[in-house]
Parts: structure tokens; C-alpha cells; sequence
């Protein structure tokens, strides 16, 4: 899938009129019905199966919350059969927009900025649900999954709970992650496909229960280990190229400790410096070629790199600073492509300058719990993207290697340290 870009000079964008707001649709039963038969003939051939759980206790004509895993481009289709005939207006960023807006408010989108402060999202939100009496589609945690566990939640879920008043329904994804990772290129395994749909919880129990009560059962529902899922159920990945890409998620070397020196090609995974290498197995272990293995199981080696990054912040050494294509969005027509220029992230947060020193763009380390990172972003190439209500800068890396993981680590580890620091403070 592609986006729609245009070259255009810095100063140009900046003087483009804002987006203009407007209010959700609620899909009709033709469009349902629509995407609900063309999502058919792939779930088909992927074998795919729903569970039901609880959902006798929802009725038809009742509107709930509806929060799903986000996996793969699979995850719209899964969701359009296991609700249908319901109706669902689905949230979604603002780049799903661009060349396409009719069609996307159509099927019921609602925009919005990822990690980003926007209280027009849980008004849209409120309106599809209370005025509209149609279900909403969320992905609570906004982006793909690089490793096959959760991303992490916003804090503010529980009070976006609280606020909207209505059931909670969650609805997982198994094999949509081992079928296509992000990491792999869109290249595509023969997994099979499922979907558990649960009544979460109910209206009185929302209100009932505290903010950090709620945010514990939706950590506790956001609780997943693809990789693990693979290994139990004995599904068998049998490309050649199941590797293809996974340096861009293990990207340090635990026997060298070098960065941005591994490769991931056909079944193996090798450190350049070193020359360790693993085989990612059909079950999707890692196994050493030899010697000690270190880690066996990717979410175990995240989790390690994670580690790591911590460190860094802790003792001051942690510093991005690499030169940078940017494209901008400023509205649902274009990406505008600006120019060149640099981005820097340490311990102030990010500081992004280019388009020949017209832009100079500052984003402290409180402004977000996470980043809007990707890999091979609209087939464009790996991303980092930072910015506000008003524009949205999509840095991609000229040089340095793969470092789009480890700076969504340090923004989340950064995040969580500069806000413990705070709290500390304000309990003296």
C-alpha cells in the first residue's frame, strides 16, 4: 500500500489551510456488507475462526467500545467479519486519509493524531456512540507490534472508559502477527488466522471500578506473546525468508554488543562485527550456530535491548543524532515532501531542523509515552514521526542504521523516567 506525495518547499506547507473537522459517519448496511464480502476470500484462505465469549450479553442495537490488538493489515478485515452486521466506526490516523478521504469517511473513520493530546478524538468518539448508537473500533496501542507482544497503553484509557459509558469489548488476533510481521517487508507466511471476542466489560462496571483498576484488566487483556502463541500451538513457518528484517527489532548483538550490525536474511539472523549468528527456527526460536545462544525466544532479546536503552538514559550516554528525510502532513491531500535535515533525541526529548533552517521543531520528553515509529511506512522506508496538532514531521533515516526500534525504547523508557522524577518531587 502507498500514500500520495508531493514535493513541496517547507514555507509553502506551513501556509496550507488546517483540516477541517468533521463529524463521523456511521457506515451504512451497504458498505457493511461490502467490506464484510470482500474480506471474505482472504480469512477464507487463512483459514480464519472467531470465538464468541460473553457477547449474548450485548445486544444488537447497543453500542459498545470495541479495543483490539494491532497486528497486521489483516486486522480490518478481521474486525469488519467478527462484528458484522454491526456497525462500527473505527479509529484511524490521519495518513489513511490522504487521497482518499470520501472513501475512508465512508466506512465510518474517525482521525486523529497518534500520540498526541486530542480531546476532538473522545468527543467523535462520544458522538458515534451516543448519537450515532454505533459501535467503536480502537487500537489502544496505536501502533504495530515490532516483537509480538503489546505495545504499551496509554494511561488515560481508564478515564476514556469512564468518559464514554458503554460496554467494553475486546477483541484478539492470533496468527495475524506470524503471518505478516512488521519487520519482514509485507512479505507474507502461511499461518492460520483467529479472533477471540469478549464482553469485557459492562457500563456498571466501568463506573464502578477505579481508573487504575481498569487500566490493570486492560493490561492484563493487552497481555499476548506472539512468538510464544507460534511455539505452543505448533505453527510451523516454513519461508525461506522468515528473518528477512528481523535486525530492525534485534538490532543489538548480545554477544559483541555492537548496534546496528545485524542482519537478518533468509532463516538466519548474523551479527556483522562478530559473525554470531542464529537460525530463526520454523517454530520461531532462535538457535545458535553455536556457542551460547543468550536468547532463544525475540520478545526476550526486545526486552533486553529495552534494558539496555534504560541504562544508557540513566547514565547519560543515550544520543540520537542522524540525518533525516522529512515529509509532512498537514492535511488529507498530500504527503508533502520538504526536504532534508536532522533529527537529535536525548534526554531533552527531540529536536528536529532542516528544510535549509527554516525548520527548527522541538518535542519534549513528557509530550509523548511513546513514538509513531514504523518500518517500510507506506513502502516509503523505515520511519520516526513527531509533531503536534498542527503538522506531523515523518522522519526517515539516510544513515545510522536500524534505529527506528531502539528510539521508540528510549522515548518510552525517557517518558517514564522524566514523569517518576516529577511524581517524586511532588510527593516531597
Amino acid at each position: 500500500m502507498k500514500i500520495k506525495c508531493k514535493e513541496l518547499d517547507y514555507e509553502s506547507v506551513l501556509a496550507l489551510p488546517p483540516m477541517e473537522h468533521t463529524r463521523p459517519k456511521k457506515p451504512s448496511m451497504a458498505v457493511r456488507r461490502l467490506l464484510h464480502t470482500i474480506s471474505a476470500p482472504e480469512l477464507k484462505k487463512l483459514r480464519y475462526s472467531c470465538e464468541y465469549v460473553g457477547m449474548e450479553k450485548l445486544p444488537m442495537d447497543e453500542p459498545a467500545l470495541v479495543l483490539m490488538n494491532h497486528s497486521s493489515f489483516v486486522d480490518m478485515k478481521i474486525a469488519a467479519t467478527a462484528l458484522y452486521p454491526r456497525p462500527f466506526n473505527i479509529v484511524t490516523t490521519y495518513d489513511a486519509f490522504v487521497g482518499k478521504k470520501g472513501l475512508i469517511k465512508a466506512l465510518g473513520a474517525i482521525p486523529t493524531r497518534k500520540f498526541i493530546n486530542d480531546t476532538q478524538l473522545l468527543r467523535d468518539m462520544s458522538y458515534a456512540l451516543h448519537e450515532l448508537r454505533s459501535n467503536v473500533l480502537m487500537f489502544p496501542e496505536a501502533g504495530y507490534s515490532f516483537d509480538g507482544t503489546a505495545t504499551v497503553l496509554p494511561e488515560s484509557l481508564g478515564k476514556c472508559l469512564k468518559f464514554l459509558k458503554v460496554p467494553v469489548v475486546m477483541l484478539t488476533t492470533w496468527g495475524a502477527f506470524s503471518r505478516d510481521p512488521l519487520y519482514n517487508m509485507l512479505q507474507l507466511r502461511n499461518v492460520p488466522v483467529g479472533a477471540r471476542m469478549e464482553y469485557l466489560l459492562s457500563p456498571a462496571q466501568v463506573q464502578e471500578l477505579s481508573v487504575a483498576e481498569l487500566n490493570d484488566i486492560l493490561r492484563d487483556a493487552f497481555s499476548f506473546d506472539h512468538f510464544r502463541w507460534q511455539r505452543e500451538e505448533n505453527i510451523r513457518i516454513t519461508e525461506s525468508f522468515r528473518a528477512d528484517g528481523l535486525n530492525r527489532v534485534l538490532y543489538k548483538c548480545p554477544a559483541c554488543l555492537s548496534e546496528g550490525e545485524t542482519e537478518g536474511k533468509g532463516t538466519t539472523l548474523r551479527c556483522r562485527r562478530c559473525g554470531k549468528s542464529w537460525e530463526l527456527s520454523e517454530l520461531g526460536e532462535l538457535i545458535p550456530r553455536e556457542g551460547e545462544a543468550y536468547f532463544t525466544h525475540v520478545p526476550d532479546w526486545y526486552r533486553w535491548e529495552r534494558e539496555c536503552v534504560r541504562e544508557e538514559l540513566e547514565k547519560g550516554e543515550y544520543s540520537l543524532d542522524i540525518p533525516v528525510d522529512i515529509r509532512m502532513l498537514v492535511d488529507t491531500k498530500c504527503l508533502y515532501h520538504v526536504g532534508s535535515g536532522r533529527l537529535r533525541h536525548d534526554s531533552s526529548g527531540f529536536t528536529l531542523t532542516g528544510c535549509d533552517g527554516k525548520l527548527d521543531y522541538h518535542l519534549p520528553p513528557l509530550s509523548s509515552y511513546t513514538l509513531n515509529a514504523d518500518y517500510y511506512w507506506y513502502e516509503l522506508g523505515d520511519m520516526i514521526s513527531i509533531g503536534d496538532s498542527k503538522a506531523l514531521y515523518y522522519c526517515f533515516p539516510t544513515e545510522g542504521g536500524d534505529v527506528v526500534a531502539k528510539t521508540r525504547l528510549a522515548t518510552e523508557e525517557l517518558y517514564k523516567m522524566v514523569r517518576e522524577t516529577r511524581l517524586r518531587r511532588r510527593a516531597q
